[in-house]
C-alpha cells in the first residue's frame, strides 16, 4: 500500500506545465492524505487480528484478549450477521465504525507505591537495630495487570555499612579432622577481633556433625557405639549432629565449649553434612539466627552424602525439611533420608542463609561444582590443620557481599517477569545477567528494572502477592498483583434482563450474556432448537435454498457470519451474503488499492473509477515532456493516452514504428532551405516554411541537451554524398526549431598514384621475399643430403682384423734353445 501511494505521489509531481500546476498539487494532496489514511487503516486491521481471532463473547473475555483490544457497549452497533465477538476488536477499528469513546471499555493498567522508605546511611558511629536499617528500595508495591501490558519499577539497592553478623561454625568431627579440631578451639576470639573491622554487631555458633547412627555408615556393636576409634584412642560416640552452641557475641564462651569438644569416627569417607546443613537452616530457634546477614561456615575434609544415598542403611523417606531438634541432637538421622541438593538450596535461600565451604585441596574441586549450584556460596581452601579458617573467612566473606543477586517467589500462571540491571562502571545487564551485579563495595549504590507482564487470567484467585529480594538478604520487595479480568460495565450488568428474551440472560457491556443452555444475541433459543427447519427458513434469502450464503450458521433464525482466516476479510449482511474481498482487483489488489470494497463492490477513493478503481481521473500522466497532452496525438482516459492515429503508440503516443523519423522526414527540407539543393529545391518556399531556421558556424554551437525542449541531433546525406548536421526541436508553445551546420562533411578522391605504386611495391616485395625463402629451403635439404651421404660411406668400409673362426694350416714349432742367432 504504502510503494502505491508513493507511486502516485511521484505521478502527481511529473507536471511540467505551469497552467496544471496548481491543480497537480491539489490532487497530490487529495491522493496522499487518502492513501496515509488508508495506510493506518490497515495498520489498525493488523493491530485488531488479536482481538478478533479472541472470539470474545463478553468484556471480560475481549480485554485479555490483548493490551489494545476494547469492547463496544453500543446497544445498537452491530450491523446484520455481525456476532457479538464483533463488539471486541482495535480501538481504532471500533471509532471507525462508529463506536464513540465514552462507549469503549479499555480498562489499563496500573502501578502504586505503598511504601518508599529511603535507604539507610548506616555507619559505626550511630547505633542502630537491624529492623531499622533500609538497604532496598520501594518496599511494596500495588499493580493492576492487564493481559499482554507489562507494569515496569526501578528497585535501589546500597549495602549498609556496619551491619550486624551472624555466623554459624559447622564442622566435621570425625576422626580425620582430629588436627582441625585443635585450631578451631582459640577460633572465636580471634575471629571477634577480624570481624571487628567489618561490624560491631557480630554473632558466632558452633555445631559439629558425623553420619547418621545406622549400618553400614557406622559400626552398632556396643563398643563402637561407645567409642568408634582404636582403642588407644578416646573417641565421643557417633552423632548425626550436634548443636554445640547456639550464636554468641561471648567469644570465650565459644573458645570453652569449642575446646571441650572430642572427635568421634564413622566407617565410610563421605559424611552426613548434608542434614545438618539443613538442620542448621530449619532450627532458626534452636540457632538463635537474628534478622541480619547469616553466615555458615561448612568445615570438612571429605565428601557428602545426598539424597538417595539413605537406601544403604534402610532409610527410604525422603527428607521432610522440617525441624527435628531434641536437647540440641538431630534425633530423626535414623528415619529421613539426606536431603537433595536442589531441597537445601531452596531452604537455605528461604532463610536468607550463605554458606562458605571450608574444604580441604583434596576436595576443594566437588564443592566448587557444588557451589554453582547454590547461589551465594563460595569455597575456601582449608589447610590440612585449619590454621587459615579466619583469613578464609573473612576472604569468603567480602567475596560473597561483592556480589548481588535478585530472586522472586513464584510466579502465579501466566506470569513473567524480566530483570535489566545498571551496575558499576555504567554496567549493563540483560537476560539471566540484568538479576546479578559484581564488585559491589560498602556505600556502592546499583539498580535494577523489572518488568512484570501477565498474559492471561488465573483460573482462581484475583489477587496474588510475589516477592523479590537480594540473595543472603532479608530484606525485600513485596508486589500485590490484582488482575484486571472484567470491565467495569459488567459491575452493573442486568441479571435475568427482560433485554435477553425473557430473562434468559444478563445484560451488560451492551450485549446479553447467556445463562447456560441458550443461544443467540438476545438468548432467544435453547440449544436443541438451533437446527429446526423453521429457523432455517428465516436465513434464507428468496429464491434460494443456501443457508446464510453458505457463509454462516443459522442460530435462531439469524445469521452469524463464518470468520475467515484471514481477520481482515468479513462476511456481512443479513444472510451473510456481502464481504469485503471479492471485488474486482487491478495489479493484483483489491478496488486496485484505489478504493475500499463493500459488499463486492469497489467504493472508489477521490479522482478514481472504474469496476475495479483503475482508472485514474489524473491527466497529469498523459502530458508529455512538451507540455502538450499525449503530444496532440489523443486523448487521456483512466490516466493513459489513447492514441487518435492507430500508427502511434507508447505512454504519451510518442512512438511510432511505421513512420520515418524526425531526421530523415526533414532531411529534404532542411537541405533546400540551408544549401538549396535536393528534391524539393523547386517547393521549398511552399512545402518547407514551418519551421525557423539557424546556421551555425560548427557542430559544437548547435544546441545541446537541456538548452531546448523535445531536441533531436541529426546527422543526413545530402544529393553530393556530404554528410550535413542539424538539430530539430519543438518548444511548448509548438513551435519548431532548426539549426544547421554551415559547412557539411564532403568525402575526398581517391589517390591513384600512391595506389598505384604502393601496388607495384608490395607485389615486388612479396616475390623478394618468396625467392629467399625458397633458397633457404634448398640449402637446408642438401646439407641433410650430405650428411646422410657421408654416413653411408663410413658404413661401406671392411674390417681389417682376422677371422677369429679362421685355422691355418701350417704349424709353427720353436726350440727354447734357440735364441735366434745366425751361424
Amino acid at each position: 500500500m504504502f510503494f502505491l501511494c508513493l507511486r502516485g505521489f511521484l505521478h502527481g509531481t511529473l507536471v511540467s506545465p505551469t497552467q496544471a500546476k496548481d491543480m497537480t498539487m491539489v490532487y497530490k494532496l487529495i491522493f496522499m492524505g487518502l492513501c496515509l489514511d488508508s495506510i493506518l487503516y490497515s495498520n489498525s486491521q493488523q493491530s485488531g487480528t488479536e482481538c478478533l481471532k479472541a472470539n470474545a463473547k463478553s468484556c471480560g473475555e475481549c480485554i485479555q484478549a490483548g493490551p489494545n483490544c476494547g469492547w463496544c457497549t453500543k446497544v445498537d452497533f452491530l450491523q446484520e450477521g455481525e456476532p457479538t465477538s464483533a463488539r471486541c476488536d482495535d480501538l481504532a477499528a471500533l471509532k471507525r465504525k462508529g463506536c464513540s469513546e465514552e462507549d469503549i471499555q479499555n480498562p489499563r493498567a496500573s502501578k502504586r507505591t505503598l511504601k518508599d522508605n529511603l535507604i539507610t546511611n548506616k555507619t559505626k558511629r550511630n547505633s542502630m537495630n537491624s529492623s531499622e536499617i533500609t538497604q532496598i528500595r520501594p518496599q511494596q508495591l500495588k499493580f493492576e495487570l492487564r493481559s499482554g501490558e507489562p507494569q515496569t519499577f526501578n528497585l535501589t539497592f546500597r549495602r549498609a555499612e556496619d551491619y550486624p553478623i551472624d555466623l554459624y561454625y559447622l564442622m566435621d568431627l570425625s576422626f580425620s579432622m582430629k588436627d582441625d579440631l585443635e585450631n578451631v578451639k582459640n577460633l572465636g576470639t580471634a575471629l571477634m577481633e577480624k570481624m571487628k573491622q567489618i561490624t560491631s554487631d557480630f554473632k558466632i555458633g558452633f555445631g559439629s556433625f558425623v553420619e547418621k547412627t545406622v549400618m553400614p555408615y557406622i559400626s552398632t556393636t556396643p563398643a563402637k557405639l561407645i567409642n568408634p576409634c582404636t582403642a588407644e584412642q578416646q573417641c565421643t560416640s557417633p552423632f548425626s549432629y550436634k548443636n554445640v552452641l547456639s550464636l554468641t557475641s561471648n567469644g570465650n564462651l565459644f573458645n570453652d565449649l569449642v575446646g571441650k569438644q572430642q572427635i568421634s569416627g564413622n566407617l565410610d569417607s563421605p559424611e552426613g553434612g548434608f542434614d545438618a546443613i539443613m538442620q542448621v537452616a530449619v532450627c532458626g530457634d534452636h540457632i538463635g539466627w537474628r534478622n541480619v546477614t547469616r553466615l555458615l561456615v561448612f568445615s570438612t575434609d571429605a565428601g557428602f552424602h545426598f539424597a538417595g544415598d539413605g537406601k544403604l542403611g534402610g532409610i527410604v523417606l525422603p527428607n521432610d525439611g522440617k525441624c527435628h531438634m531434641q536437647d540440641n541432637m538431630y534425633t530423626m538421622s535414623h528415619y529421613y533420608d539426606y536431603p537433595s541438593i536442589a531441597h537445601l538450596v531452596r531452604k537455605l535461600s528461604e532463610n536468607n542463609i550463605q554458606t562458605i565451604f571450608a574444604v580441604t585441596k583434596d576436595y576443594q574441586d566437588i564443592y566448587k561444582e557444588l557451589a554453582k549450584l547454590i547461589p551465594k556460596s563460595a569455597v575456601g581452601t582449608l589447610s590440612s590443620d585449619s590454621n587459615n579458617v579466619i583469613q578464609l573467612i573473612i576472604d569468603s566473606y567480602n567475596s560473597l557481599f561483592s556480589e548481588l543477586i535478585l530472586e522472586n517467589s513464584k510466579l502465579p500462571e501466566g506470569v513473567t517477569i524480566s530483570y535489566k540491571s545498571f551496575c558499576k562502571n555504567g554496567e549493563i545487564g540483560t537476560g539471566e545477567n540484568g538479576r546479578k551485579c559484581f564488585n559491589i563495595s560498602l556505600g556502592d549504590q546499583v539498580e535494577f528494572e523489572i518488568t512484570i507482564t501477565a498474559h492471561k487470567c488465573p483460573k482462581k484467585d484475583q489477587t496474588e502477592t510475589i516477592k523479590i529480594k537480594p540473595l543472603g538478604f532479608t530484606e525485600e520487595v513485596e508486589i500485590l498483583l490484582k488482575f484486571i479480568c472484567e470491565c467495569d460495565c459488567q459491575q452493573f450488568g442486568t441479571p435475568d434482563s427482560p433485554k435477553c428474551h425473557f430473562g434468559n440472560g444478563t445484560f451488560e457491556c451492551g450485549a446479553c450474556r447467556c445463562n447456560e443452555g441458550r443461544i443467540g444475541k438476545e438468548c432467544e433459543c435453547s440449544t436443541h432448537q438451533v437446527s429446526s427447519e423453521d429457523m432455517d427458513a428465516q436465513c434464507r434469502k428468496e429464491n434460494s435454498s443456501e443457508i446464510c450464503s453458505n457463509n454462516g450458521d443459522c442460530i435462531c433464525g439469524q445469521c452469524v457470519c463464518n470468520k475467515r482466516e484471514n481477520p481482515n476479510e468479513v462476511y456481512s449482511g443479513k444472510y451473510c451474503h456481502c464481504d469485503n474481498f471479492k471485488c474486482d482487483r487491478f495489479n493484483g489488489l483489491i478496488c486496485g488499492g484505489n478504493g475500499v470494497c463493500k459488499c463486492r463492490v469497489c467504493e472508489c477513493f477521490l479522482n478514481f473509477s472504474g469496476s475495479a478503481c483503475d482508472c485514474s481521473e489524473d491527466i497529469s500522466t498523459c502530458i508529455a515532456s512538451n507540455g502538450q497532452l499525449c503530444n496532440g496525438r489523443g486523448t487521456c482516459e483512466c490516466g493513459r493516452c489513447k492514441c487518435a492515429d492507430p500508427k502511434f503508440h507508447g505512454q504519451k503516443c510518442e512512438m511510432c514504428q511505421t513512420c520515418l523519423g524526425v531526421c530523415a522526414e526533414q532531411k529534404e527540407c532542411v537541405q533546400c532551405r540551408a544549401f538549396h539543393k535536393g528534391e524539393k529545391q523547386e517547393w521549398c518556399d511552399t512545402q518547407c516554411a514551418h519551421f525557423n531556421l539557424t546556421m551555425v558556424d560548427s557542430r559544437d554551437k548547435l544546441p545541446q541537451p537541456g538548452q531546448e525542449d523535445a531536441l533531436t541531433h541529426c546527422k543526413e546525406k545530402d544529393v553530393d554524398d556530404c554528410w550535413f548536421y542539424y538539430t530539430y526541436s519543438v518548444n511548448s508553445s509548438s513551435e519548431v526549431y532548426v539549426h544547421v551546420v554551415r559547412d557539411p562533411d564532403c568525402p575526398s578522391g581517391p589517390k591513384i598514384v600512391r595506389i598505384v605504386a604502393g601496388v607495384v611495391a608490395g607485389i615486388v616485395l612479396i616475390g623478394q621475399a618468396l625467392l629467399l625463402l625458397w633458397k633457404f629451403f634448398i640449402m637446408i635439404h642438401d646439407k641433410r643430403e650430405c650428411a646422410k651421404f657421408e654416413k653411408e660411406k663410413m658404413n661401406a668400409k671392411w674390417d681389417a682384423d682376422e677371422n677369429p673362426i679362421y685355422k691355418s694350416a701350417v704349424t709353427t714349432v720353436v726350440n727354447p734353445e734357440y735364441e735366434g742367432k745366425l751361424m
